[in-house]
Parts: structure tokens; sequence; C-alpha cells
């Protein structure tokens, strides 16, 4: 990003006046800060995240923007995880642009992600299939609707508090195992079976398929680790813990009740377990999502037949969770600096366009008289989605980001991922610990890879993914190539 002496001096002298403790400090002194923005919607909205949307009638716990500011002495780095099942990229770039007017810090030095807990309301506007492109200008012309406008807004308000709270501290990183609650939830099909999709093609993957006798082997890998940032004061003080745990949304939420799920309990029960209840400044827990777009915690080769209350298992799942990080966090030694950078990159990706043939079908189909039996029970919900990609733009450009925070390297990509994408990225990065967060920047649905689309079933369906079978595998170079060049640190050095 280029950007004008002028304004950059600007920029500079304004947040000097507004934040005393600011970027421009001593090169060798490192900071941090945290703080919430409650996000909690009216009641009434719909609650999104399944093919029904019930109107909230009850907040059981409250939604928030969880932000972390990291500041180097020279590079000023911000996290924010958001309770939403998906934000669309034109909130995050509204909340964008006014931080890095009022704060100097770049837009790409800002991660923003969802939880994709599925008992919020909708922060993806008024027509949530729609797309948007080019990101830029265009996004710009187009209004959010009264809640986005409200979370952007409370976006901005929790960054500038983490940036009032920064404070000297130490930071440490590590991950611990918790594998009891990670399993694939695409089955293949025994002997090369298939089973019919909405389209009224043959998918040989089936999602969460029960206790059918035809099941040969999960569809793909899971990730049992739970990766951590951790920072506390120059005295100890626990400050914040930034989690990152493959998981979808656990549930057991009772219809009509907003809630963050698991990911704002395990924050709930660091607090506890680390000893910072009401402490000043408060402790902060984050937890962003990793890559589970195929992964849930139903066993289906061991059935868990016990009844859970509402919000029991959740609990269960938290617990486990904060206490591997609690754990592992207590043998770790944290470092008094650390450098940070960042970089970021847009990527044009083709969109799946539905053909003619595909578009009238769908249209016959919405056409049906209800007395007619469909060939799927979603039948209609996806011919719906057909005639929508219609409307589709031709290409995408999505946002993908690397960060170094010392010897750790963070990937953030805006669809639901794979596990075997994350593992790659794992794999592939030249930093020696690396992890992905998934929803970040946008949302614009589940990231296949190749091999899953050849295999089929919800996730790669048109509406569930909406674009180019190839899109993981260029989404995964950028990034190698994102993180090579904050590994290479600000003087050139590996």
């Amino acid at each position: 990003m280029k950007t004008a002496p002028g304004r950059c001096l600007t920029a500079l002298l304004l947040f000097s006046v507004l934040f005393p403790i600011s970027f421009a400090a001593d090169a060798r002194v490192f900071r941090a800060g945290a703080a919430t923005s409650n996000i909690t919607p009216q009641l009434g909205e719909g609650i999104v995240g399944n093919f029904t949307i019930p109107p909230a009638t009850h907040v059981h716990d409250e939604l928030h923007a969880r932000c972390l500011a990291l500041d180097d002495g020279a590079t000023g780095l911000v996290f924010v995880v958001v309770d939403s099942v998906s934000v669309n990229r034109e909130v995050f770039d509204s909340a964008r642009r006014v931080i890095e007017r009022d704060t100097g810090i770049p837009a790409g030095n800002l991660v923003m992600s969802a939880t994709h807990t599925h008992s919020a309301t909708s922060a993806r506007g008024r027509d949530a299939m729609a797309m948007r492109n080019p990101p830029g200008e265009a996004a710009e012309r187009s209004p959010l609707d009264d809640y986005q406008s409200f979370l952007a807004r409370r976006i901005v308000d929790g960054v500038k508090r983490a940036l009032n709270n920064l404070e000297p501290a130490r930071i440490a990183w590590g991950a611990g195992q918790v594998p009891q609650h990670v399993f694939n939830r695409r089955w293949v099909l025994k002997d090369g079976k298939t089973a019919v999709n909405p389209f009224g093609g043959q998918d040989r993957a089936v999602m969460n398929p029960g206790s059918r006798p035809d099941l040969e082997r999960p569809a793909g890998p899971v990730n049992p680790e739970v990766y951590f940032v951790s920072v506390e004061a120059k005295d100890g003080r626990p400050i914040a813990v930034l989690g990152n745990y493959w998981l979808h949304y656990v549930g057991g939420v009772p219809t009509g009740h907003i809630s963050a799920d698991y990911f704002a309990v395990v924050a709930d029960r660091l607090q506890q377990l680390l000893g910072a209840d009401r402490q000043d400044q408060p402790f902060v827990g984050l937890l962003a999502n990793g890559p589970c777009a195929d992964v849930n915690n139903n066993n289906v080769a061991q059935p868990d037949r016990r009844k859970y209350a509402p919000y029991e298992k959740m609990r269960l799942v938290a617990d486990d969770v904060a206490r591997e990080i609690a754990r592992v966090r207590a043998g770790l030694r944290h470092q008094d600096w650390v450098e940070l950078r960042a970089a970021h990159a847009e990527l044009v990706l083709r969109t799946r366009r539905p053909d003619g043939d595909a578009v009238e079908k769908a249209r016959r189909v919405l056409a049906r008289p209800a007395t007619v039996s469909p060939i799927h029970r979603l039948e209609k919900n996806y011919a719906d989605r057909v005639v929508s990609a219609t409307e589709w733009p031709e290409t995408l450009s999505v946002m993908v980001q690397a960060v170094r925070i010392g010897g750790l390297g963070v990937a953030a990509i805006p669809f639901e991922v794979f596990t075997e994408t994350g593992l790659e990225i794992k794999a592939r990065s030249p930093f020696p610990d690396t992890f992905t967060i998934e929803l970040a920047n946008g949302g614009y649905g589940y990231l296949p890879t190749p091999a899953q689309h050849a295999l089929g079933g919800y996730e790669t369906w048109l509406g569930t993914n909406r674009v180019e079978t190839a899109a993981s595998d260029k989404i995964v170079a950028k990034l190698l190539e994102l993180l090579a060049e904050v590994k290479r640190g600000s003087e050139g050095r590996p």
C-alpha cells in the first residue's frame, strides 16, 4: 500500500494526539492492548446459519467484537474476532477505512474475522447471496443496512479502545492437543455408491450422514491442535489470549436464542483459569476459527448417545479447549520483544456460472406446486441459489493476508476453509509455527479443494460454493508468497 507523505504525516500527528502510547515509540519496546465491543443485535431480527431463519426472542449471552492490538515499536497489528456466522467484506472495509483514517494503522495490518456461530443475526446485508466486485469504490457505494453499520462502528470503537490500552508487554505462542472434539463430517460411501443432490446429480460424499450402513471412510483429515498467542503485562498480569481451533460451531442452542457459542465460553473460561477475573485492565479472550469447513464435533464412527441440555455440550468443548491452552501457556516463556510484519494481496477468482439448462431447470423447480414431491429436501433452496448465481460477477476479488509475530506465521482467508488446506499451508509455510484463520476479511462461502469438488456433497454445491474449482490452490499459492514476504522481515533478513 502506497500513501502520500503528507497524508502519512497528518495521520501520525492525529494519532499521537489521540493515543499517547503511539506506534512511534521506542522501537525495542513491545506493547499490547485488548478490549471488547458489544455487538448484540436487537430482538426480532432473524437468526441465521440454517435453512430456516427464526426471529431472535432471547439473548442468552451477548455478542462481541474482541480486539487485540500489538505493537513492536515500528509496526502496529490488530486482530478483531467477531461473534457472527459470517461478515461481509463491505462491513470490515467500512471499519478499516475509519480505523486507518483515525489512527494511521494501515488497513492491511488489521485482521478481522467471524467466528461462525450459528446463533446470531445476519451481518450479510439485505441479500446474503449477493456478491460485489471490485471491492473498492463499488463497495463504498453499496449502503450497509442498520446492523451492518452498527457492527462496523462497534468494531472501530473496540479497536480504538484496545489501542488506548496499549502497555509494555511480553508475548508467547504455543499449541496444545484437543483431539476429542474434532471429526470430519463428510463421509465417502462404500463401493462407489452415490447420493442424490438438490440438482439431480450424484455425490460420492455425504455431509452428516448419520448411522447409514454404507459409509466407507471420512472424506478428509482433522487437526487436533489448538494454537494460541498469549500476551501479558510486564508484571505478569494476563492481557489477552488469541486462540485458533479448527472446529465448526457446537450448537445446542434453543430456537430463537442469541449466543456466541463455544467461542465465547472459551474466552470466559480462560479468564477464570488464568486468574484474570475483574482485573484492571480487563483480560480479553479471543477464539478465531480455523479451517473447519468439513469438521464438526459429532463422531459418526462412534456416536455419542448422551442427551445434552441446552448449552451443555458447548461448555464441555470450551472447557477442554481453555484448559489445554492454560496448561500449555503455563510452560511458556514470554518474550520481551518480537518483530511484527503484515502483507496482503487482492486475488481475482472466477465465479461459478450456471449454464442455461441449469437455470431453466431451476426456474421450473421454483414454479412447481408444493404438492409435487421434490427429488431432495433442499431442491427449491438450491434452485433459488442457481437463479441468484446468474447475477454474480464473472470474477471476484478477495483479500488474503499473512502476518508475522516473531517466529509465528498467521494466514487469513475469506472463506470456510477445508482442514486439508490449512494443513497444507502449515506444512509448506516458511515459519516453524503457522496457523490459519478462516472467514477473515469477508465471507464468500465454502472453499473445497479440487479433490473434494470431485467427491461432491453439500460443501461443493453451487450456492454453498461460489468460486472456481481451483480457488483453494490459487489461495494457498498466494498465501505462501505472502508468508515468505513477511518472513524476510523489515531488513530483508530471513
